[in-house]
């Protein structure tokens, strides 16, 4: 997207309103003044205040205004301008750059470009008194983000629409503990992207049963004509957490425990960790967090993350995962 150096005008907001209000009387045909606008929008404007407005009109915008003396009132002697109305505050400019970066996410997916492309409409609708840079963020903010995966040409398209229709997908997948690629029908029920990687929850003909599929792990896939339905008793939340994570769910909801030590404190308690939540610091000092789950997989990886600073009170199957897990990393390392 191409840069456009910005200066903010530091006019208040209530002048704007005036000035678009203005604008939009011009364009009705209205031929406004200051009386005739004080009387019909309940103004107290002075005429010279008015005189102040048609030329930040005609200066600052633009406007190709002139007064009709016969009628009283300006006109725009082009029929097709207008002022092209979007008021933004310097604080909603800088979130405007920020929503840039946030775009990684979507790389190797069309709504990459889909989402840039509205951002350069934003923009474009601001008047030429506002800009945006579109590259400040990148010179004083950052986003960190997980690594990004990357899709063959064609599957996100293919399995978007498919969703959307509900028609079966024809493709080749490949498991990740597999080399070679197989065949699969697959009836695609939601799309769902998790910290980067972008994953399909449906109905697998091969299984037959709920499967969560690896977009990236997806090559050849086909829209077939063969429509399905979404049982009536699906949900989405049984086969997912969107707190935690969509992989490895046995379908059984976990209450999870889990005690921080006391230098953890402010960084736990600070933070809310999964909806539903319940936190509370212990007399000594450590943090006590409990939640209920069914990506019991997920929660492994997220207390390892934490290393010997997160004690597990329960479940016992996260208390196996997890030193399974850490036995491993000592087994190989």
């Amino acid at each position: 997207m191409a840069q456009k150096k910005k200066t903010i005008q530091r006019n208040p907001t209530h002048i704007f309103s005036y000035i678009f209000q203005i604008d939009k009387d011009i364009r009705n045909g209205d031929y406004p003044n200051a009386n005739k606008l004080n009387k019909e929008h309940g103004w107290n404007l002075s005429r010279s205040t008015f005189g102040r407005y048609i030329n930040i009109l005609r200066d600052d915008y633009g406007a190709p205004v002139e007064f009709d003396y016969q009628k009283n009132g300006y006109y725009y002697t082009d029929n097709t301008f207008f002022i092209q109305q979007v008021m933004l505050k310097e604080g909603e400019l800088l979130t405007l750059s920020t929503i840039l970066p946030l775009m990684e996410q979507y790389k190797n997916t069309p709504l990459e470009k889909s989402y840039r492309d509205l951002m350069e409409k934003l923009i474009q609708m601001l008047p030429e008194t506002i800009t945006v840079d579109s590259a400040l963020i990148n010179n004083e903010v950052h986003f960190i983000s997980d690594p990004i995966t990357t899709l063959e040409k064609g599957v996100f398209e293919n399995v978007l629409k498919a969703t959307k229709a509900h028609f079966t997908l024809q493709m080749e997948y490949k498991t990740a503990q597999n080399t070679d690629y197989e065949e699969r029908r697959f009836d695609p029920y939601h799309m769902i992207c998790q910290k980067g990687s972008w994953y399909v929850l449906g109905y697998s003909h091969h299984a037959q049963a709920i499967r969560l599929y690896a977009m990236p792990r997806i090559k050849n896939s086909k829209i077939t004509k063969d429509k399905f339905s979404i049982p009536k008793d699906f949900k989405l939340e049984q086969h997912i957490d969107v707190q935690m994570g969509a992989w490895g769910n046995s379908g059984e909801k976990f209450k999870v425990e889990i005690e921080f030590v006391k230098g953890l404190k402010t960084y736990v308690m600070e933070r809310t960790w999964h909806k539903g939540q319940t936190m509370k610091e212990n007399p000594d000092g450590s943090v006590y967090l409990s939640f209920e789950t069914n990506q019991l997989s997920q929660v492994v990886a997220w207390v390892m993350s934490f290393g010997g600073s997160a004690r597990i009170l329960g479940p016992k199957e996260l208390k196996n995962r997890v030193g399974d897990a850490a036995r491993e990393i000592l087994k190989n390392n």
